[in-house]
């Protein structure tokens, strides 16, 4: 099937990167080989040298693989797309094959916590230096822009802070500087949002959230506009080696044949959540740009088809709040990651954030205190009684605590 933009997003999670195959089956099938045969010397020969069709070892392309890498591409309206064996793995790809010795990256301050300290420590050892930054104000990017700034690297929204940056107005700048623009498109996936289309040269996506869904499986996707820079990528991921296996290739694209109705139905409930609990009065505050109150509400409704799953809000009481509550929850699981069908929650200051420490933390405003919250499809009236009795939970303990005396001593 053609994956041009002719599809609707629904149509497109079905049937892109399903081509036809001897039997017309329905699925592709899982092709759980480490190499491929050649029929002649010659052809073999032709293939090494990059001139013919096929398939030489696993590592350098897999016909699974590429169904799903198919899939990605055409939903996120890219030339191709590269499947890596984590987030990780696609951000290392990407920023591994745009940045040399002595170049220059601005990242976001509030980005997923490992890919800070990629971009802010392990990259610094091999002299690319790195500027963090509020990537929500377009002025502070475009004073960190640099002369030696080859990439501008993207979280929108942010983790977990959900600071939005506007793709298209830092794409103009970057380019007119000589820059390109790498987003991290993991918390809207290619339905809610089209990094492309705002001017955006490179889409990398942690395959693991909402694209797969159902918390399976681990990988990545690096998906590119041209030719010429999935050349580049592909020779990058073929010697990093971090590539995705056929098996988890296949569930991440059986998970896509689903991912529209999932977003939407978490989109939904997070909607509900986040309206409840806005005004709740052990709440101190709520982030979601779903609501009115997020101070970019109106980029979010001119560049987001929606508003999203996941909600950040810190509670009156601050951790210790935030830990009683985390610790009282049935339904919600506590665990890290996002976008799939269960409701996870979690505290990035000792979790997915720990890595980054507390002066880069407290810098991108990661308060202690701060819960994050990746919805799921289950029943959002269970979700928020859930929510309800930790909260009802946490406030009880804190009363004991409040009132509990310290026995004398001597």
């Amino acid at each position: 099937m053609s994956h041009g933009n002719d599809y609707a997003p629904e149509t497109l999670a079905v049937h892109a990167g399903v081509d036809a195959h001897e039997f017309h089956p329905a699925v592709p099938p899982i092709y759980q080989t480490s190499t491929f045969g050649f029929a002649t010397a010659e052809e073999g020969a032709a293939l090494f040298a990059g001139k013919g069709q096929g398939y030489i070892y696993s590592r350098m392309g897999n016909p699974t693989v590429q169904a799903v890498e198919k899939a990605v591409a055409a939903l996120e309206g890219g030339y191709a797309a590269l499947a890596c064996g984590s987030g990780m793995a696609a951000v290392h790809t990407a920023l591994g094959t745009l940045l040399k010795q002595g170049d220059h990256v601005v990242c976001s301050e509030a980005v997923y916590g490992p890919t800070c300290t990629l971009v802010g420590s392990i990259m610094s050892e091999f002299g690319i230096e790195s500027t963090m930054v509020d990537t929500g104000d377009i002025a502070a990017v475009r004073a960190a822009m640099r002369p030696n700034t080859k990439v501008v690297y993207i979280e929108t929204p942010c983790n977990p802070t959900l600071v939005i940056a506007d793709i298209e107005a830092i794409s103009k700048l970057a380019h007119e500087m000589g820059a390109l623009v790498v987003v991290d498109n993991t918390f809207m996936g290619p339905i809610l949002q089209r990094p492309f289309r705002f001017g955006a040269d490179v889409i990398v996506h942690s395959l693991t959230k909402s694209l797969n869904g159902h918390a399976d499986v681990v990988g990545g996707m690096v998906v590119v506009r041209d030719q010429e820079m999935y050349a580049k990528m592909r020779r990058m991921l073929n010697h990093f080696g971090g590539v995705l296996p056929p098996m988890e290739s296949f569930l991440v694209h059986r998970g896509i044949k689903t991912l529209p109705l999932r977003v939407r139905a978490q989109c939904e409930n997070a909607q509900i959540i986040a309206e409840h609990f806005e005004h709740h009065p052990q709440v101190e505050w709520l982030c979601f740009p779903g609501l009115k109150s997020h101070p970019q509400y109106e980029l979010a409704q001119r560049q987001m088809d929606g508003p999203g799953a996941i909600i950040s809000f810190c509670l009156k009481g601050g951790i210790e709040a935030g830990r009683r509550m985390m610790n009282a929850v049935k339904l919600c699981m506590l665990a890290v990651s996002l976008g799939g069908v269960e409701t996870l929650i979690q505290h990035p200051a000792s979790m997915t954030h720990a890595s980054m420490g507390a002066k880069a933390r407290c810098q991108a405003h990661i308060e202690d205190g701060l819960v994050r919250l990746s919805v799921g499809i289950e029943n959002v009236k269970d979700i928020i009684a859930d929510l309800e009795q930790a909260l009802e939970a946490a406030a009880s303990k804190a009363k004991k605590a409040e009132h509990t005396v310290e026995p004398a001593v001597g």
